[in-house]
């Protein structure tokens, strides 16, 4: 199995882990206050980086420096992202929004780097023959 394609799916199904855990939690709470961060965890978390490792199975693309860059990327923007959004959000920590907030935007700023990255990628693939 391509490297990329396992990491990414491992991770994937992690995230798929957890969001229906999120989503088992806020049904058996009756309480939505998880729902912004339930909805990040399946989207960006499992579907983002499913899709992505199906990507890698399917267009055998070569281990680069990019590709190691948007895997990672990926992966640390989709942590970053709901861990960042769970503590701006749902406030579990009395921490001071400046750091809830900065930890919120750094995740969303990776994750977008991946996605911008993923692009590239997908116009520099050339199909070997």
């Amino acid at each position: 199995m391509n490297k990329n394609s396992q990491i990414l799916l491992r991770f994937a199904g992690i995230f798929g882990v957890i969001g229906a855990i999120l989503g088992a939690h806020m049904a058996g709470a009756g309480s939505y206050a998880f729902r912004p961060v339930h909805a990040h965890v399946l989207v960006v978390g499992w579907l983002s980086l499913f899709a992505w490792a199906v990507y890698y199975k399917v267009f055998q693309t070569k281990q680069t420096l990019l590709t190691k860059i948007h895997v990672w990327t990926a992966i640390i923007g989709s942590i970053g992202l709901s861990a960042g959004m769970w503590l701006y959000m749902v406030k579990p920590f009395d921490l001071p929004e400046t750091v809830t907030l900065i930890a919120y935007i750094a995740g969303g700023v990776a994750l977008l780097l991946s996605f911008v990255v993923f692009f590239l990628l997908t116009l520099m693939y050339k199909e070997e023959k």
